[in-house]
């Protein structure tokens, strides 16, 4: 009925401007036969994720599974956790960003906040801090509502913007000191991880067919284990 993917970075969806072949699509396809299509045409896929966003995704095999999945997506009873590693010391331990979003009217590629737009949609992601680093975040990020950017466009508006996520602004040093020694420490984090500190760590569901309760967990990946890594024993000398 289901495929569930550990998608790693670096890998496109679905076909799309500029990115004809090569996608995790193209693999399913070759890989499954007559997987259902959704409403855009696409075979399987119920939701997607970013580009450089590593983690998990759940795939119908089947018309029914398409049908009661997408199901659960729009009545938001899907669970999904996602650890992200921000820019900055969150003030509280735990909160709730419930902000519309749209396109940036300046930018076409990034989402922001704005209560203007007719084609903002209402948002809300659920963050705890797990570790703090002096400059930088562990956090985890639980989401009611799966908008497009959503986790990185919050972060961003609420000033901590996710580590290395170049099209936000997180791939410059966004806090910390002047010392050419940090922006080489800091560079040296931006190498190991070249992309957005962002892992959709968890994904829970009912079965399409047998009802049973199903949670998935993925592990970290080397790249944020090896930056987290780097950011933690930083911490500890400062």
């Amino acid at each position: 009925q289901i495929i569930i993917v550990n998608k790693p970075p670096n890998l496109v969806v679905h076909p799309g401007h500029g990115n004809y072949s090569g996608t995790l699509l193209n693999g399913l396809v070759h890989h499954f036969e007559n997987l259902p299509k959704n409403v855009d045409g696409r075979p399987g896929l119920v939701h997607r994720i970013d580009k450089d966003t590593s983690g998990l995704l759940v795939v119908a095999k089947t018309s029914k599974a398409l049908t009661n999945l997408s199901q659960q997506f729009l009545s938001k009873t899907i669970q999904r956790k996602y650890v992200a590693l921000v820019w900055g010391s969150l003030k509280n331990k735990s909160g709730t960003v419930d902000e519309t979003l749209a396109r940036d009217k300046k930018n076409r590629m990034i989402m922001s906040v704005t209560d203007e737009e007719e084609s903002a949609k209402r948002a809300i992601t659920n963050y705890k801090v797990i570790e703090k680093f002096n400059y930088v975040s562990l956090i985890e990020c639980q989401l009611e509502t799966g908008r497009t950017h959503q986790i990185r466009a919050h972060m961003k508006h609420l000033g901590h913007t996710i580590f290395n996520d170049a099209r936000y602004g997180g791939d410059k040093i966004l806090k910390g000191t002047i010392f050419n020694k940090y922006k080489q420490f800091v560079d040296n984090c931006f190498k190991i991880l070249p992309r957005q500190a962002l892992h959709a760590k968890t994904l829970g569901f009912i079965h399409p067919l047998t009802r049973e309760k199903m949670r998935f967990n993925s592990d970290l990946p080397l790249d944020m284990i090896s930056c987290i890594e780097k950011w933690r024993n930083y911490s500890k000398i400062i």
